[in-house]
């Protein structure tokens, strides 16, 4: 039985997409969602030496408009981002490249589950490096009510397909 497993089985490990396999203007479902606590929050908030007080005071953030403590935007983009690995770069990405027009049009609240999506809206040869290509993904993150609370879109540097 062990030379069966050994030999005779194919293994598929889990990656993400060579450069080749992004298609302009697909759009990847990231699931399973994230549902955010508020250990996460404040885990990250004061890991991260951000002590403001909308994530961190109840008291004080219950007297805001919001009327509660928010989610760190910086956990959501991270999250957001960390949302689509598996699916997109696990083992394919060289490099993040930067990020640019990054919006938080609602916010995330303690209880909130985040789900992402990706649409691939640019892809190009390097220039520079052989083998690698550049690929522009618009995430895009959604609360469990279908709300819009992150956009960013990032340029990264990914592999192609090794021959």
């Amino acid at each position: 039985m062990t030379d069966l497993l050994a030999h005779d089985v194919t293994r598929i490990v889990q990656r993400g997409l060579w450069f080749e396999e992004f298609e302009l203007g697909a759009v990847y479902e990231h699931r399973p969602g994230r549902t955010v606590t508020e250990a996460d929050n404040v885990l990250f908030t004061t890991q991260t030496m951000n002590t403001q007080a909308l994530h961190l005071d109840a008291a004080y953030s219950e007297g805001t408009q919001f009327g509660e403590r928010l989610v760190n935007s910086m956990f959501t983009l991270s999250t957001l981002v960390g949302l689509s690995v598996a699916q997109l770069t696990q083992g394919t990405i060289v490099a993040n490249l930067g990020f640019s027009e990054i919006s938080f049009p609602k916010p995330l609240f303690h209880g909130d589950t985040l789900y992402a999506e990706t649409r691939i809206a640019d892809k190009r040869e390097s220039k520079s490096r052989p083998g690698e290509g550049i690929v522009t993904l618009e995430h895009t993150g959604r609360n469990q009510n279908g709300d819009v609370v992150a956009i960013a879109v990032r340029k990264t540097l990914v592999q192609k397909k090794p021959s």
